[in-house]
């Protein structure tokens, strides 16, 4: 078989693949694999009696449900649902939307495809612009997003630490270089993988380092506020027509319904419809429909901050205190837990690759995701970068303090 450029890239292999090809060999093949490796959240048990009602509601409802399975909607995704998701950021940031300033896709996944690509690469002029990543480790799924090479600019981050095992990245400011070869700043908040929420004072920073060199701010709020809410400090929600802000139903609990959302610019918008047009002509209806009334009424809110935030808050704070537990006399440190559904943790001394550790677990059937893929760019040579691992602690407890016991003793049989 002979493949172009571009096929040869993407069905080649990348850290994104072998995580899911990891994760669904484990779901499907192994039923004694203790799963700290991908991002798929908890099934809460109160919000999947939401969603069962959601869902309820439709198929008793004929129209709604022949709609639902036999009408395309259009490139943007269903009116109604954009709409009305306009009108509740609306009334609760006092963000100027319309509907026209949203956008769904088939996850958040296929949106980040279609803005990185549609920004940066080889331009009219064969030069090429990159996008900026200002805060190393960032989302593993960004990796090989580039249809052309050198797709990334990236800048080491300062390392906080503090007396506790923990530390925290701080973007580097004083290193960021924005140049005419960047055409987008991309951070995600919370951060996939560490947990890292930017301050009110690095997004405000980083919006205006855009609007003053006349590129946009790109966030991924996959986690973020208003929903899901998996953030445990404080942080205020923001959005301008120089931000495009990238949501997603997937951690609200619908990952299988792959809704991605994006609120930007008027003109943004319509150039992500366009693409949806070509590559599939209209992203699908489920999520929005399941999500639909939830929207409308605001309940989207309380779910997120009453239910799922909470939920995962105290999960962090469990699996936090077994590797406080597990861990003592090792020579680590966690990243601060702010957000999201990982926890970082740092080998200072590791005596080999956060790959090898990846493997040697996986042989102990426990999967976590090796730090290194988290890199690019010139960061990827950092020994840093080789010494950091993520696990999720969205699985049963159960599973999360028999993982961490685990990875304790094998990473302490590493340093005798």
């Amino acid at each position: 078989m002979r493949l172009s450029r571009f096929g040869q890239k993407f069905s080649g292999h990348s850290g994104i693949v072998q995580l899911m090809d990891d994760l669904g060999k484990a779901m499907a093949e192994s039923d004694d694999m203790l799963m700290l490796g991908g991002g798929n959240t908890s099934h809460i048990p109160e919000v999947q009696k939401i969603f069962h009602r959601e869902l309820t509601k439709i198929v008793d409802d004929r129209p709604a449900l022949n709609a639902l399975l036999g009408n395309y909607d259009g490139p943007a995704g269903e009116l109604k649902f954009r709409e009305d998701l306009a009108a509740l950021l609306k009334e609760e940031y006092s963000w100027d939307l319309t509907a026209d300033n949203i956008c769904l896709t088939h996850g958040s996944q296929s949106a980040f495809f279609a803005l990185m690509n549609m920004l940066a690469g080889k331009i009219d002029d064969s030069s090429s612009r990159k996008i900026l990543l200002p805060l190393i480790p960032e989302y593993i799924g960004y990796t090989d997003q580039g249809i052309d090479e050198n797709f990334f600019e990236t800048v080491k981050p300062r390392i906080q630490e503090f007396d506790d095992n923990t530390f925290k990245y701080r973007i580097d400011f004083d290193a960021l270089d924005i140049s005419d070869n960047i055409a987008a700043i991309c951070v995600s908040r919370p951060t996939n993988p560490t947990g890292n929420v930017l301050t009110n004072t690095e997004v405000d920073k980083l919006d205006k380092l855009a609007k003053k060199n006349d590129i946009p701010l790109i966030i991924d709020n996959a986690y973020g506020l208003p929903f899901p809410d998996i953030i445990f400090v404080e942080a205020k929600p923001v959005w301008n027509e120089n931000i495009i802000l990238c949501m997603s139903l997937s951690k609200l609990g619908l990952p299988g319904a792959r809704t991605g959302i994006v609120i930007a610019d008027k003109t943004y918008v319509q150039a992500l419809s366009n693409i949806n047009s070509i590559l599939s002509l209209s992203p699908g209806s489920c999520g929005a429909a399941i999500a639909s009334d939830l929207v409308k009424t605001g309940e989207i809110m309380n779910i997120s901050r009453d239910i799922i935030k909470p939920y995962y808050q105290s999960k962090a704070e469990k699996a936090i205190a077994v590797i406080k537990r597990e861990f003592d006399g090792l020579n680590y440190a966690m990243h601060k837990s702010e957000g999201a559904m990982f926890l970082w943790l740092w080998f200072k001394d590791l005596p080999i690759s956060s790959y090898e550790l990846y493997e040697r677990l996986k042989a102990k059937k426990v999967l976590v995701v090796s730090g290194h893929y988290f890199f690019f760019d010139k960061t990827k040579d950092w020994q840093h970068s080789q010494q950091c691992i993520r696990m999720t602690y969205s699985m049963d407890e159960v599973v999360v303090e028999e993982a961490i016991k685990i990875i304790a003793r094998e990473v302490k049989s590493l340093q005798v």
